[in-house]
């Protein structure tokens, strides 16, 4: 049940965040744009509402099964390291425990992540005016949707372009995933009153926007990078690795580079993960008393 409680849980939060996660990369990649408001506005401006929703399709069924593996993932090896370290699969986790939990799944999400992150920010950053926008023939995009583009990148890259960034994903999603899961059971823990086994709906909402915003703090300058290798097609190769990308960065914008987004990956993440944890426990909840009832 925690596999399929992640995936619902996923799907949803990305159709909440997705037109933010938009504007995330377009930030981040793009020095043309002089704030969030210039983005948005720049966006709606040549694409329309479309715009914030390039790539939207095969990102909620890709974060639906991250998601789903991530939550599943962390559940079992946190039963495995309790029934190891304490013999019983349903002891009380120490905070380690949980970090080395969270930052197995993060890890494990990497090998699934990987190719539905390079389609969404190559979608997320090719632009192509709306027809209403331009009185030119609107010509035709690279990329025709995200399927087309995992087809056009193994095409022109080999496999190994819908890997490119992994290094940074790595980084930031086991370090980003340990926070995570640990803030959500720490917050949990500190607002739940004693002799209540369960956070309430209202803790859960708060643990969970929390426990994204902090995860995200941290995630943010290797998501810099990991979008910045990312987009970087067999024809440029303006990056040789991660050390390579993060020097270059810096070099020719500053170390505040690694920095931008920092806001909106914060605002996005309280919505998003609200929305990821109340309905994982939502779910279980409901089929935790459905099967009782039987």
């Amino acid at each position: 049940m925690d596999f399929i409680a992640g995936a619902i849980g996923g799907g949803l939060s990305t159709a909440v965040g997705y037109p933010l996660d938009t504007v995330k990369v377009r930030i981040q990649t793009e020095k043309h744009y002089k704030g969030f408001w210039h983005c948005v506005q720049e966006t709606y401006r040549t694409e329309k509402i479309w715009g914030f929703y390039k790539g939207v399709s095969a990102s909620v069924l890709a974060v639906s099964a991250i998601s789903s593996v991530s939550f599943g993932t962390y559940k079992n090896f946190l039963c495995t390291i309790c029934k190891l370290r304490y013999g019983a699969a349903d002891a009380k986790p120490s905070k380690l425990d949980v970090s080395l939990a969270g930052a197995a799944a993060g890890a494990v999400r990497v090998v699934l992540t990987n190719p539905s992150e390079v389609a969404k920010v190559r979608m997320q950053t090719q632009r192509n005016p709306h027809p209403s926008v331009t009185s030119q023939p609107v010509s035709k995009p690279k990329y025709q949707g995200s399927l087309h583009c995992l087809k056009v990148i193994t095409k022109e890259e080999g496999f190994g372009g819908l890997y490119k960034g992994c290094s940074a994903l790595l980084c930031r999603d086991c370090s980003a995933s340990a926070v995570y899961f640990l803030s959500y059971s720490a917050l949990c823990d500190w607002l739940t009153p004693a002799g209540k086994n369960k956070p309430g709906f209202l803790v859960v909402l708060l643990s969970g926007g929390f426990a994204g915003v902090l995860a995200w703090g941290l995630a943010t300058p290797m998501d810099v990078i990991k979008s910045r290798m990312q987009i970087d097609e067999s024809d440029q190769h303006k990056y040789k690795g991660l050390i390579h990308c993060v020097r270059e960065s810096v070099r020719k914008e500053g170390a505040k580079v690694l920095f931008k987004g920092l806001g909106l990956n914060c605002i996005r993440a309280f919505p998003v993960n609200m929305v990821v944890f109340v309905t994982y426990e939502a779910v279980l909840r409901f089929t935790d008393r459905y099967i009782s009832k039987k």
